[in-house]
């Protein structure tokens, strides 16, 4: 259902407020350098700064400046089933293609608890749904045999894998069957992801270099390793350097270097990126070819 560089949008705020007019901009300029679908409200988002109302209203945007240009999976997510399903429905009626939802976090539900939240989920509201599996800041995992169990209701289609193991890629495709859409969580580890079998990347440096990551999943999915390798190696250092301090900081860092005059600003509890993890974005940013 999906495929290539998908970038996890930043979210502009200038003076505390959501910068619409700049978010419709990042959108036309994401889909224009080949972002192949888009993903508002994700941990990228900061979505868990923001009220229900305020996170509906970026999904909203998104998906009508998007125009069904590129499909749109809307971060959907919470550690509260009931929220989860009323992000689930807004995000349905307002057009998006899917929903991604995150394991719930801060609960810490064991695997029968997945099951239920999930399940409670797909029987109220037909949205498809990516799963995201993101271990380091869920604390929960969902183990294969609970993604093969819930790969088999028809609108959960896929997942964001964020657990930082590759192997994993083969085994959910074993047990979750080849059109189980698999979505790398770690550009880092992307390269390895697709040659087991992943058809993409929800990306975090796909913000500042879309038609690089764009490039690459091309590669990729094409069977041109060495070209795939060739780009891997070109972003390799910003893949590390976005993660040098807390996730969103870096990137919008990073894209006050690359998009003069776009929106950074971070919502506490995110703060400024310290000076080391500024340096290494500027570092990568050289090597990349993109200052």
């Amino acid at each position: 259902m999906f495929s290539g560089s998908i970038p996890a949008l930043v979210t502009p705020f200038r003076d505390g407020k959501f910068d619409e007019a700049a978010f419709r901009s990042f959108v036309d300029f994401q889909i224009e350098n080949g972002s192949s679908a888009l993903v508002p409200c994700g941990t990228t988002g900061e979505s868990a700064t923001m009220s229900i109302e305020e996170h509906n209203h970026v999904v909203a945007v998104c998906i009508e400046q998007a125009a069904g240009r590129v499909p749109v999976i809307a971060g959907c997510g919470s550690n509260d089933t009931k929220v989860a399903l009323e992000h689930m429905q807004h995000a349905k009626a307002a057009g998006a293609t899917a929903g991604l939802v995150v394991l719930p976090y801060y609960n810490r539900p064991n695997q029968d608890g997945l099951i239920a939240h999930y399940a409670y989920l797909t029987d109220h509201c037909d949205l498809p749904i990516v799963l995201y599996n993101v271990p380091a800041r869920t604390v929960t995992d969902i183990n294969v045999d609970t993604m093969a169990h819930l790969a088999k209701i028809p609108t959960i289609v896929g997942v964001k894998d964020a657990s930082g193991k590759v192997e994993r890629v083969a085994a959910q495709r074993l047990a979750c069957g080849p059109d189980f859409c698999q979505l790398s969580g770690n550009d880092d580890m992307t390269l390895g992801f697709m040659a087991m079998g992943g058809v993409g990347c929800i990306s975090v440096t796909a913000n500042v270099a879309p038609r690089l990551c764009a490039d690459f999943q091309a590669a990729c999915l094409s069977g041109d390793w060495k070209a795939a390798l060739a780009l891997q190696d070109r972003l390799f250092p910003l893949h590390t350097a976005l993660f040098t301090d807390a996730s969103p900081g870096p990137v919008k860092y990073a894209m006050s270097r690359t998009r003069p005059g776009f929106p950074v600003e971070l919502r506490l509890p995110m703060t400024w990126p310290s000076e080391a993890s500024r340096k290494a974005v500027d570092a990568a940013l050289a090597h990349a070819g993109l200052v």
